[in-house]
This record gives structure tokens, sequence and C-alpha cells, in this order.
């Protein structure tokens, strides 16, 4: 079975609302994402400089558009709880990549 990550670029919609906005990332939509079919889990990565992107990479076993078809279906039928924490201007970006090799020394 191939692995796939999810790579995902968002941000809080305002600085008033991040800390907001990251609690409701990592309590409660990275538990629901992962809980989804296909979703084996996820990690999550703060920028360093202000303004920039945070990044979450969910890993993907299976058909990884599939995943993402899931990801949408719990959106649109209330599985997953959205937040208008989350700027959506610009939009998170999402990328599909192949896992081809993982190196641990």
């Amino acid at each position: 079975m191939s692995t796939y990550i999810l790579h995902v670029e968002s941000r809080p919609a305002s600085d008033e609302v991040l800390d907001e906005f990251n609690r409701w990332y990592e309590e409660v939509h990275l538990p629901e994402v992962v809980a989804l079919d296909g979703f084996v889990s996820a990690v999550r990565y703060a920028p360093t400089a202000a303004g920039g992107r945070y990044i979450t990479q969910y890993t993907i076993e299976g058909d990884p558009e599939q995943a993402v078809k899931n990801v949408t279906a719990a959106a649109a039928d209330g599985r997953l709880h959205m937040s208008d924490t989350m700027s959506l201007d610009p939009v998170p970006r999402l990328q599909i990549m192949k896992v081809t090799k993982e190196y641990r020394p």
C-alpha cells in the first residue's frame, strides 16, 4: 500500500484570532480529519516569521484522492467543524505528495 502526504498551508483570519485558530486547529480539526477513512496521522508546523503560513502534513494510506473527497464530504455533512478563524483569502493551499523514501539513520 502506498503512503501519501496531504500538505496543507493555512493561516488565521487575523492576528486577533490567532490563539483561537490554533486551539481549534489542534483540538478539533486535526482529530476530526485523522478520524476519516484514509488518514493515519498529522503533523503541524508553526511559522517562525510573522505572517507565515502554518503547515499541516497529513499521512494518508490508500487512495489519496478518495481521502480528500472524504474531507469534502465530512465538511458538507457537518462531521468536520470548520472555524471562521481560518483565513479563506487566500484559500489554504493543498498538495498531495507520494512518499518515495523515508530515511532515518
